[in-house]
C-alpha cells in the first residue's frame, strides 16, 4: 500500500500528525511475524500516548474504510485481522 490514502478526501479533515502515524505503523509492521505483533502494537500504543494521539470511533472507522480503497486482497486480509482484535 502507497501513502496514496493520505490525500483521499474522506480523511481530510484528520490531523495530518495522526495520519502520518498510522502510515508509519503499517510500514513498520508489515515484515513482522505474528508473535512479534503484539509487543509492537503495545509499543505503539504507548508511543501514540506519549505523543497525545488518539482515534475518535468514527476516525477510526473512516480510516478503515478509506485504507481498504488503497489496500491489496492480502493487506484486506490484515485489516481484517486486526479488526477481529480490536474488537474483542
Amino acid at each position: 500500500m502507497t501513502n496514496n490514502w493520505m490525500s483521499d478526501p474522506a480523511v481530510a479533515n484528520i490531523d495530518k500528525a495522526k495520519l502520518e502515524f498510522l502510515q508509519a505503523l503499517v510500514f513498520e509492521s508489515q515484515t513482522l511475524s505474528k508473535e512479534q505483533m503484539l509487543p509492537f502494537l503495545m509499543s505503539v500504543a504507548k508511543k501514540g500516548s506519549d505523543n497525545h494521539i488518539s482515534f475518535s470511533d468514527e476516525e477510526v472507522d473512516t480510516i478503515v474504510n478509506v485504507i481498504r480503497n488503497y489496500s491489496t486482497p492480502e493487506e484486506l486480509s490484515k485489516i481484517d485481522k486486526l479488526l477481529k482484535l480490536r474488537r474483542k
